[in-house]
């Protein structure tokens, strides 16, 4: 179909860029998992106990590779979450976890920001998360790397340094949930697809920037991510 078919002139198709590649990867839709690291379950009051996974999602047009991050309206507490993401090139339903890895493209780093107080205040509601996940600018990402040149990590040090300050720091291996199981189970509700991301929960140590704050994520194989809060 051509853009006449339209009634209104269609959105642009949300992407990331590729390193070292003009080319870019096509999103289809961002899933995210909760608590997804024991440490961080337990500063955010949870159970460390390994629990059935859940998630939640954030819109393809709210991720950014730009570098910027403009601080959101109807918020007073935003909180970074420096995450492994991942790129699929295929999908599927009830995928097995043994097949999963063959369905990634490739990883990149990620930032789940979160306008917490709104978060928190949808919690005590009983009432979605959207309003404190899923806002505009809420999902800066660095360039993806295709698997094909770094492989799949499994281990090795996550961390995020806010003004040069180290404020998260973990390892891959510390996930509850390994990355070929959050796609496993994912495939169970979802019906995945070419084009989804999936980011993977965050280590301990998440907390609120101000405007200036610059912020540096790193995922040891899969590279760096440098953000200034605007």
């Amino acid at each position: 179909m051509s853009a006449s078919d339209y009634v209104i002139a269609p959105p642009a198709q949300a992407s990331l860029p590729v390193r070292g590649s003009d080319a870019r990867f096509p999103v289809h839709r961002v899933y995210c998992i909760g608590r997804n690291y024991a440490a961080h379950a337990v500063e955010m009051g949870h159970d460390p106990e390994r629990e059935a996974p859940f998630f939640f999602q954030k819109n393809p047009g709210n991720l950014d590779a730009s570098g910027i991050f403009p601080y959101p309206d109807r918020s007073v507490d935003v909180q970074f979450e420096v995450e492994l993401v991942v790129a699929l090139s295929g999908g599927g339903r009830d995928i097995p976890a043994e097949r999963a890895e063959a369905l990634i493209w490739g990883y990149g780093v990620g930032l789940d920001m979160t306008r917490r107080d709104l978060q928190g205040q949808a919690k005590k509601a009983g009432r979605p998360w959207e309003v404190g996940k899923a806002f505009e600018h809420s999902a800066p990402c660095s360039a993806l790397v295709p698997a094909s040149e770094i492989g799949h990590p499994t281990e090795g040090a996550i961390r995020l340094r806010v003004n040069s300050e180290t404020r998260q720091e973990g390892d891959l291996a510390q996930m509850i949930w390994k990355t070929p199981e959050i796609i496993a189970v994912l495939s169970q509700y979802f019906e995945l697809r070419a084009g989804d991301v999936i980011m993977t929960g965050t280590p301990a140590g998440v907390g609120p920037v101000a405007r200036g704050d610059v912020m540096e994520a790193h995922v040891a194989g899969v590279g760096d991510l440098a953000v200034r809060v605007t």
